[in-house]
C-alpha cells in the first residue's frame, strides 16, 4: 500500500476525533445535531464520521461548520509530519502555579482596562485548541505567565488581578 492509502483512513479518525470533540464542547448529542440540522446530518452517518468509517466531504464539512459555527479549518487535525497523524505530545510540565479555569461569559461583560487583551489572548487560545463551547476555558500556567509579561507584572500578580477581575471559576 503507498503512503497516501495508508493515510487516508487514520486521518478520518482524526478529523472524527475533531468532529466528535466540537460537539461535546457545544454539549450536543448525535441526535440534537440530527435534529437542529433539520435532518441533514442524520446521527448514524455522523456517529460513522466521528469514528472515522466514512470520510466526509467538504461541502457537508463546511455545512457541519455552519451548524456548529466554528471556522471550517477548526473541524480538521493539524498536520504533523508524522506519516501516521500521530498526535503531538499535550503534556505540559507542571507549575506550582497551575492552570486557570476562566469562566468567558463574565469576561463578556468585564468592565475593566485588561477587557480586550484578555479577550484578544483567550481567543488565540480557543482557536488554537479548537476549544469553541463558549462557557469556561482552562489556560494554562504558560498562558498565565504570558499575560503576566504583556501586563508588566509577575505571575502571582496576574493571578491576584484575575481574581479581583471575578473572571475565575
Amino acid at each position: 500500500m503507498s503512503v497516501t492509502e495508508e493515510m487516508t483512513p487514520v486521518y478520518a479518525r482524526h478529523v472524527g476525533e475533531r468532529l466528535r470533540n466540537i460537539r461535546r464542547q457545544q454539549g450536543l448529542s448525535l441526535q440534537a445535531v440530527e435534529e437542529q440540522s433539520e435532518r441533514e446530518f442524520k446521527a448514524s452517518v455522523l456517529g460513522a464520521y466521528e469514528r472515522g468509517e466514512r470520510i466526509i466531504s467538504v461541502l457537508r464539512l463546511q455545512r457541519l461548520a455552519r451548524l456548529y459555527g466554528v471556522p471550517v479549518d477548526q473541524l480538521l487535525p493539524k498536520l504533523s509530519p508524522d506519516p501516521d497523524y500521530g498526535s503531538e505530545s499535550r503534556a505540559t510540565p507542571n507549575h506550582a502555579g497551575g492552570p486557570i479555569t476562566i469562566d468567558l461569559s463574565r469576561l463578556e461583560r468585564l468592565d475593566a482596562p485588561e477587557r480586550e487583551v484578555l479577550r484578544r489572548y483567550i481567543g488565540m487560545i480557543q482557536i488554537q485548541r479548537g476549544d469553541f463551547n463558549g462557557r469556561l476555558i482552562t489556560i494554562r500556567a504558560e498562558d498565565v505567565r504570558a499575560l503576566a509579561r504583556v501586563f508588566e507584572r509577575d505571575e502571582q500578580a496576574m493571578r491576584s488581578r484575575i481574581e479581583e477581575l471575578g473572571i475565575r471559576t
